[in-house]
């Protein structure tokens, strides 16, 4: 590796020991979470249960978002997928509301995300007419549970709650596109960043009305990322001891974009995939082997390699770069589909 290379992963350690509030949390299989009972042979029940899922297409199956108010630029609705912490069960999205009235980007931002991560990139897309809604992930800001001050519950070593967690945000995603539609848009983008790519990812594949997405840091296998990611390394921290890495991906294949990619051979819907060079959490051999089953499957995508990292995205002057590409690539595609 050259000398700029080993200068942007030194960065990228030390801007991930700024985050001092960091804790190994409990290992707990969280079969409650799956609507099951705590018993036996919990990972055989764990695996069976994402197989179902994988195979069964309601998993995702959108709805109308239920109870949907909005307020002073503020939209909230109930959750579709019920948690036990009830601040949780509230949805929160922030409007930017743009001039053209026809086009929207349903945006996401990272794990761990405060109130103000992604509010400029919303901002700057309404300066292109675009309205933009910025999504609040579970666990995250108003979301989160009594006594916590980080996104934890949202992926931790609770093999059910992170499942549930992932699952309830694509829903999410997906009726807030339906909120847009109610609204009277007709031509609406997905962009997400880091978790939120794998989050817009899943719901892009799902909802085929979702004209183009820009992908912001991309990897194969969400079980991958949090085994040999840097910003992980603590629920990994938890993981081991009580289950193994290809266990681990048997049971969050479901959330993994990995096992998805194949729904889009039969759509020329246009996305960005961005990555980053020295990415010590979405490494470039997991976002490799999204390229990869890109070309199996015959699917166009975009593609733009950022020079730095993960952390270093959200840094001058990579930050003023990633946004360039992402504003550019939505103002050029949504609202031109054929």
């Amino acid at each position: 590796m050259n000398t700029y290379g080993r200068w942007i992963e030194r960065r990228e350690r030390i801007l991930t020991l700024r985050d001092t509030s960091r804790r190994i949390l409990p290992f707990d299989w969280g079969l409650e979470c799956l609507g099951q009972t705590v018993g036996r042979e919990p990972l055989s029940r764990v695996k069976r249960y994402a197989r179902t899922a994988l195979a069964d297409h309601r998993f995702y199956e959108s709805t109308p978002p239920r109870n949907p108010r909005l307020s002073g630029g503020r939209l909230t609705f109930e959750t579709p997928v019920e948690s036990a912490y009830p601040g949780n069960n509230t949805v929160h999205a922030r409007i930017f509301p743009g001039p053209d009235r026809r086009r929207a980007v349903v945006v996401v931002p990272q794990w761990n995300a405060d109130a103000t991560s992604h509010v400029g990139l919303c901002r700057l897309l309404t300066r292109l007419g675009i309205t933009a809604v910025r999504l609040s992930l579970p666990y995250h800001e108003r979301r989160l549970p009594p006594g916590e001050i980080r996104a934890e519950h949202m992926v931790s070593p609770n093999i059910g709650r992170t499942l549930q967690a992932t699952r309830q945000a694509v829903l999410e995603v997906l009726q807030a596109a339906h909120w847009l539609r109610d609204e009277g848009y007709r031509h609406i983008g997905v962009v997400g960043t880091s978790i939120g790519s794998c989050v817009t990812f899943l719901a892009f594949v799902h909802d085929p009305l979702i004209e183009t997405g820009v992908f912001n840091h991309v990897s194969s296998s969400f079980a991958q990322v949090v085994w040999t990611g840097l910003a992980t390394r603590y629920v990994r921290w938890g993981l081991e001891g009580y289950i193994s890495r290809d266990d681990l991906e048997h049971c969050w294949a479901p959330i993994s974009p990995w096992y998805f990619i194949p729904r889009l051979r039969e759509s020329r819907r246009p996305h960005l995939l961005i990555t980053a060079r020295y990415d010590l959490t979405f490494t470039p051999e997991l976002s490799q082997q999204v390229f990869l089953r890109y070309r199996e499957h015959g699917i166009p995508f975009d593609r733009i390699e950022l020079p730095c990292g993960h952390y270093t995205t959200a840094r001058f002057p990579f930050v003023c770069l990633d946004g360039w590409h992402i504003i550019r690539y939505l103002h050029r595609h949504l609202g031109r589909r054929r």
